[in-house]
């Protein structure tokens, strides 16, 4: 793995560095891509009253990967993992692996114990969903046709003792 620190606070700009990281990708539906932005925009607007949290890996001066991730509404200790990417040029370094051991961290000290997580049951996510099982989520639900025709969501959850 590459060296990378990680950070909490947002900055400026950041909403532009989560687009790049995104669209390297190349999973995302083009409509996806506002919806990680608007989120750390909220961010950015609202501070500490937001409910997202973010979690930044940097290699060098430059953001490789973040999380966004938030304690769920009506729940005492379980957390949607809204967002985790890691910009294309940045993949297949172990960069995401310490990305989410380092969200499980901060959900643990929040007091933390479930990490839901969702994608798609396209072919194209099997790497995705391979990431998950790997890190010890279990699919715990499965939506058909929830982004569209075809194109289910598949639900894991992650236990954190």
């Amino acid at each position: 793995m590459i060296p990378v620190r990680f950070r909490n606070e947002v900055r400026q700009g950041d909403d532009e560095v989560i687009r790049g990281i995104i669209t390297s990708t190349g999973f995302f539906y083009p409509i996806e891509i506002p919806v990680a932005v608007e989120l750390i925009q909220e961010k950015i607007r609202e501070g500490e009253k937001s409910s997202y949290q973010f979690v930044f890996a940097e290699a060098g001066e430059r953001v490789v990967a973040y999380a966004c991730f938030g304690l769920i509404a009506g729940t005492e200790q379980s957390y949607d993992l809204y967002w985790i990417a890691t910009h294309g040029d940045s993949r297949g370094k172990g960069i995401g692996k310490a990305l989410l051991e380092e969200t499980y961290r901060i959900i643990s000290g929040q007091g933390g114990k479930n990490v839901i997580a969702e994608t798609s049951s396209l072919e194209k996510y099997a790497p995705t969903r391979k990431f998950y099982q790997q890190q010890g989520f279990v699919q715990c639900g499965f939506i058909p046709d929830y982004y569209t025709h075809g194109d289910g969501k598949l639900i894991y959850v992650k236990r954190l003792d």
